[in-house]
């Protein structure tokens, strides 16, 4: 997969895309990055890439011909069809089976917006598919676009080692009924620590035993905690 990111602050992106599982995965030939300033398409000497809102009010607002020429010289640079991503609160609601569909995708392209937003005319033009991460606002686009290069480059095959590796995550494992539940408690040595004893169906070597116990843990605990998940059909 090959992960163009669009933004006017790369510098920001160096740590995340250079440490831990993206960096890995970028070092086993699953993923490439590629930052991109939109300064540099900007039509002023001095970089320009911002004005005033029309009608008034607080806030920049981001122009759109330097984002416009900097989409489509990039996507010229990969013969792969791009998923254009812009990245905004008024966005539809980041989830797995977005992030799922996504992982799928040859090519990513990413626009962090930031300041008051960008000029509707190009989100127009582009069409691009408008994702959020949150109801929140942040400064900008960048940490959100971070985000979704981790929760999409950990579900491209290999990237995690084992192919069961995500399987069990939160809202990755699902019931048969297709609802997502959220990931059980997890242990590890040694067996009692404060007086907290480890569950005995994990040390007895019943894998089966196991697996029923993970299952029902991960359907207590969505009831617990986000039982708006469960409300698909009903609980059994």
């Amino acid at each position: 997969m090959r992960i163009d990111v669009l933004t006017l602050f790369p510098a920001m992106f160096g740590q995340v895309l250079t440490a831990s599982i993206l960096a890995r995965a970028t070092e086993r030939g699953f993923v490439t990055y590629h930052v991109h300033n939109i300064r540099d398409w900007a039509h002023s000497k001095h970089g320009k890439v911002d004005d005033r809102p029309f009608g008034g009010g607080p806030g920049m607002v981001m122009m759109c011909q330097p984002l416009h020429d900097a989409v489509m010289a990039i996507e010229a640079q990969d013969g792969r069809a791009a998923t254009r991503i812009l990245l905004t609160p008024q966005g539809e609601r980041l989830g797995q089976a977005r992030v799922e569909r996504l992982a799928e995708s040859p090519r990513l392209l990413l626009i962090a917006g930031h300041y008051e937003g960008v000029d509707e005319r190009v989100i127009q033009e582009l069409e691009p598919l408008e994702l959020s991460v949150g109801d929140y606002v942040l400064s900008g686009g960048e940490i959100p676009a971070m985000l979704l290069i981790d929760t999409v480059v950990r579900l491209i095959p290999g990237v995690l080692g084992h192919k069961d590796s995500t399987a069990e995550d939160s809202f990755a494992a699902r019931e048969p009924q297709g609802r997502r539940l959220l990931e059980g408690p997890h242990y590890t040595r040694p067996q009692v620590w404060k007086g907290r004893r480890a569950p005995e169906v994990l040390l007895a070597g019943d894998h089966q035993a196991v697996n029923e116990w993970r299952k029902s843990m991960m359907i207590e605990r969505t009831r617990q905690r986000r039982p708006d998940l469960l409300n698909t059909g009903l609980v059994t």
